[in-house]
């Protein structure tokens, strides 16, 4: 099938797309912003308003709160759900990749277990196709906000199989209303690939998961009530709700406020969730029904509203004096109790009172040292816009001392508070050029490694890097589970078409489409060795290549569009022709020296900016 031909064109046509195509990030479906969503509001307010949240994330009020929301159950629970992991189980089989390899093993078994399914049935891959179209169609901000809404969605729907919303669209939020219209497709599909069977299999594994988050999540809600000194509440009416979605990635949570219900829509990493993202939403639910109650007192916070007008925060914010007290006494509470980093001193066992001085002093410079980590804090959320989180701050050190709790002073840390002197305060802040989207945009990036640091190199031009770590994942496979042979040849495999080695190309190409347990790679793979030989000016065997990326059938839609315009026309860059001359023979491709700059990719198709590989965030 493969004839030896100088490389030279097909060198040139690949290398400038490969930078573009598989740069890593391009995937990622950007985790921002705890990926909870913004804007923000107050509950109440939004009530009253029509609008959304006081968090950091939508807040709806309406009469029915989401199907998963038992008024008799709880104030306070931990759950599973299907109709949420039929919703991701869509969104993973229609590329969503974001947080995949840091996710925990269940989520890549349960891809395979359905991309088995979908290899065996040319229905279920038609259903799954009508998925993805309607996604890829509703991706309208290319940000984490076009999967919450599928979640948000999912929070308002009966379980399988029938998958209908448990409310009236004007009763549900915004976001949920938009793709409503992707239930009859979801529910074909769930059918057509068994979802139901495949959760009732791993029903009890999600289970054990969200056992395992108990004592965490409980230690969590438990030393936040003591540290307010409140009991845990039983608030009438209202719900916190954490949800335990592996499918989902672990470095976004879904927070949503739902009137007078609470929902964290949450997946482990290592064993772990985003706790202190957990804790804000608790604490909100805390708290706003003691500020709420109180906001005819505020008013007269009003006139401060006109000074954090230049502030990054969420116009609702500068606009509600309420949803701005709220979220700077949260931020108050949360700068008291954060984690500094300063090891806490620890007095000898063989102290003396000779000693007493000498600890005291030592006690202070840790002390003093713990003390600017959380004024740094404090200042950072100022800048930010929060600009009565000192006021509060202050106000905290002050009730840590009373035997009080907060219910009992709440009043008074609001009353009391000088208006003029805040204004003061407020007058000399040099406000940040943007706002931090939530707590997670204040974490440290995650470092690349292995094959995502291999995308990295490659992407930069650093080919032998980029080889080095893929050949270690080849070696290694354990470091990379249930990706990482495949997607390690299809690195190599574009390592060699950057090095003019054609042929160790179309081999590594070929063992992609062998060994990856994801779609997408195969695809690819059969659409790069299509363009090849196309430049090779083998036009039949470049067609079966693209009519063997269609039947993969990944399910994504630059993928169908790349393999159909190669079945339709030739792939080709300018200085390169398969056209027959006079002799009857095809004319050979430009020779491998000095090539000339007309023989750089001038596709008038390029290639898509896609990667079917795990993107790093």
């Amino acid at each position: 099938m493969w004839k030896r031909v100088q490389f030279a064109s097909l060198v040139l046509a690949f290398v400038l797309a490969l930078s573009a195509v598989f740069c890593p990030a391009l995937l990622s479906q950007s985790s921002s912003s705890s990926s909870s969503s913004n804007p923000q509001n107050s509950a109440n307010a939004a009530a009253e308003s029509g609008q959304a949240s006081t968090t950091g994330r939508p807040v709806y009020r309406r009469e029915k709160s989401p199907s998963l929301v038992d008024p008799d159950g709880p104030s306070i629970s931990l759950t599973t759900s299907e109709t949420v992991f039929t919703m991701a189980a869509a969104l993973n089989a229609c590329g969503y990749d974001d947080g995949l390899v840091d996710s925990e093993p269940m989520r890549l078994e349960l891809r395979q277990e359905i991309n088995k399914v979908l290899t065996g049935s040319e229905s279920a891959r038609e259903k799954r196709d009508k998925v993805c179209l309607f996604i890829q169609q509703h991706n309208m901000t290319g940000t984490i906000r076009d999967v919450t809404q599928y979640i948000s969605l999912a929070l308002y729907l009966t379980p399988p199989p029938e998958l209908e919303t448990s409310a009236e669209l004007t009763d549900m939020p915004p976001d949920a209303t938009q793709v409503v219209e992707i239930l009859p497709a979801l529910r074909d599909f769930a059918a057509a690939v068994d979802l139901r069977g495949i959760w009732l299999t791993h029903h009890r594994e999600y289970d054990a998961v969200a056992a395992s988050l108990h004592d965490s999540l409980t230690k969590m809600i438990l030393s936040t009530s003591y540290y307010l000194k409140m009991p845990v509440p039983g608030y009438e009416g209202r719900r916190f709700l954490v949800v335990v979605e592996p499918q989902l990635s672990p470095d976004t949570i879904n927070a949503r406020i739902y009137g007078t219900d609470y929902v964290d829509v949450v997946s482990p990493k290592h064993g772990v969730i985003p706790m202190n993202e957990v804790r804000h939403t608790y604490l909100h639910y805390l708290i706003e029904p003691l500020l709420l109650q109180r906001r005819d007192s505020m008013d007269r916070f009003l006139p401060l509203l006109k000074l954090v007008q230049d502030a990054p925060i969420d116009y609702q914010y500068r606009s509600n004096v309420v949803s701005l007290t709220i979220e700077c006494l949260i931020k108050a509470i949360e700068a008291r109790t954060m984690d500094t980093g300063v090891t806490p001193y620890v007095v000898p066992p063989d102290a003396t009172r000779e000693d007493f001085e000498q600890i005291e002093s030592a006690k202070n410079a840790v002390a003093e040292k713990m003390e600017r980590v959380r004024q740094a804090r404090v200042e950072h959320d100022m800048q930010q816009g929060w600009v009565f989180t000192q006021y509060f701050y202050a106000q905290m050190v002050q009730f840590e001392k009373d035997p009080a709790s907060l219910s009992d002073v709440i009043g008074e840390m609001v009353y009391s508070m000088d208006v003029e002197h805040e204004s003061h305060v407020i007058r000399h802040i040099d406000f940040d050029k943007t706002v931090d989207a939530d707590v997670l945009s204040r974490s440290k990036p995650r470092q690349l490694q292995g094959l995502d640091l291999a995308e990295a190199h490659l992407e930069a031009g650093d080919k032998k890097t980029a080889e080095s770590l893929a050949r270690t994942a080849l070696a290694n496979p354990s470091l990379v589970p249930g990706q990482g042979v495949g997607r390690a040849d299809f690195i190599l495999a574009r390592v060699a078409v950057m090095s003019g080695q054609p042929e160790q190309a179309i081999d590594n190409f070929q063992k992609a489409i062998s060994s990856s347990k994801e779609p997408r790679i195969a695809a690819w793979s059969h659409i790069y060795l299509g363009r090849m030989l196309d430049l090779s000016c083998q036009r039949e065997e470049a067609i079966a290549e693209y009519k063997a990326a269609l039947a993969v059938r990944d399910g994504q839609l630059d993928t169908r569009l790349a393999a159909e315009r190669g079945i339709k026309a030739a792939y080709a860059v300018n200085g390169h022709s398969c056209e027959v001359d006079s002799s009857g023979d095809a004319p050979e491709p430009p020779p491998a020296a000095n090539p000339p700059s007309s023989a750089l990719p001038q596709s008038p198709q390029p290639i898509p900016e896609v990667t079917p590989s795990p993107a790093p965030q």
